[in-house]
């Protein structure tokens, strides 16, 4: 990253945009500038379902941003749901140019270009490269390996690909709200090194981002990242699944799963009596035992469970995870969730403990993840989004060769 680098991203989730604007610092630190949210209900399940929505509260979040960072805007990064993404293993052996001076840096980026060489379908996009493991002549596993002294090394990554018809209305959008996309990164992969110990950043691990309207899935073997994809089933279900129940308004029903959130009813330790307050039955009020309700939250995060178990499963790929950790708001007011997911999953579980995950508030971890991803790049060419400079060039077009730019070139 390159200190004094301004860094734009736009996080798009079922309920909300938040945006968020940052710059490296002289310690080569992500320093937040500025945050911002709007309520969207412009993408339902993953699907794009009302372009003006969104665009109108990505304008309204990136116009917050502007005055309170006193910048002009005109591109950001953003995130992409697993469903639309399609990963590629790769590897390469490249040889040094010149053994004797070492790995040069020229060699490393040229390596990593010559990784995205793959057939790709007509209906992907190329939008990242993931470069996981060096592996030097001598066997030698380096995280960097310019300077090395040696003829030849072996690079391991990963070609991101995705959906052509869902960038392609995803720049739609972002041509109504007049920005460019700098860079296009699935959810999972940004979080990564947000949410995860360092110790659980070399192990077999699957991430569950529960949002409001999905879980997004992320898999990875120690480096490699080997799978993602997108449940359409999140924390709003559960509030639904209460409302629809008792017959209650949704905001009671929230308010009632965040009060007395419980994954699995053999933990209660007092079924309390709770006196529905907007039932609309004939009765003025109702009166429920907390059992009753705690039964509505243990089947919605059963079935949450499950259909990711059938999922991994499907892939061929559960017995391969070792610990799985849970993120997103959709769970986190959910107690013994972690418990629930052991007991389908048959795969230890936990709430993520990431260092860095207590410092950001929950509305904004997503976006502050894709500026923390996006400048922790090494080797890339540029990693600024454009600030105060304006293009007139096809958007569809710009975006693809900013994406480029986004590569090792």
């Amino acid at each position: 990253m390159a200190i004094g680098d301004i860094i734009v991203g736009v996080d798009i989730g079922t309920s909300k945009v938040s945006s968020v604007v940052a710059e490296i610092n002289n310690f080569n630190q992500v320093e937040i500038i500025a945050t911002a949210e709007s309520k969207c209900f412009g993408m339902k399940k993953s699907k794009i379902t009302d372009e003006e929505e969104i665009a109108n509260a990505i304008i309204k979040t990136i116009t917050e941003l502007e005055e309170n960072a006193s910048l002009k805007i005109n591109s950001a990064y953003i995130t992409i749901p697993g469903k639309y993404v399609t990963i590629v293993q790769n590897s390469i052996v490249k040889e040094a140019k010149d053994k004797y001076a070492g790995i040069s840096t020229k060699d490393v980026t040229s390596a990593i270009m010559q990784v995205k060489d793959i057939d790709i379908p007509e209906d992907k996009l190329l939008i990242d490269i993931v470069a996981s493991q060096f592996v030097l002549d001598n066997g030698r596993v380096v995280d960097d390996p310019v300077g090395s002294l040696c003829s030849s090394f072996t690079i391991n990554g990963q070609v991101i690909l995705a959906d052509k018809e869902y960038v392609k209305q995803i720049t739609s959008v972002f041509k109504k709200a007049d920005l460019e996309i700098d860079g296009i990164v699935p959810n999972v992969l940004a979080e990564r090194g947000l949410i995860l110990e360092k110790n659980e950043m070399t192990d077999n691990i699957m991430i569950l981002d529960i949002g409001a309207g999905n879980t997004d899935i992320g898999v990875f073997e120690g480096d490699n990242f080997i799978y993602t994809n997108t449940i359409p089933v999140g924390g709003n279900n559960i509030t639904s699944d209460i409302a629809y129940v008792f017959n209650i308004s949704e905001e009671e029903a929230d308010k009632l799963k965040r009060q007395y959130g419980l994954a699995l009813k053999s933990f209660i330790d007092n079924d309390t009596d709770i006196i529905l307050n907007t039932y609309k039955g004939e009765e003025r009020t109702k009166k429920i035992k907390s059992s009753e309700l705690i039964e509505v939250i243990e089947a919605r995060v059963e079935e949450l469970f499950t259909l990711v178990k059938n999922d991994i499963s499907k892939e061929g790929i559960k017995q391969n995870i070792n610990n799985v950790i849970l993120t997103g708001q959709g769970i986190t007011s959910i107690n013994k969730s972690d418990v629930a997911g052991k007991i389908i999953l048959n795969i230890p579980v936990k709430m993520s403990t990431g260092r860095l995950i207590s410092t950001i508030r929950p509305s904004y971890r997503s976006s502050y993840a894709l500026i923390k991803y996006v400048a922790s790049r090494p080797f890339a060419r540029t990693v600024s989004s454009s600030i105060d400079i304006k293009s007139n060039e096809s958007f569809f077009k710009n975006v693809m060769e900013r994406i480029k730019e986004f590569f090792y070139t």
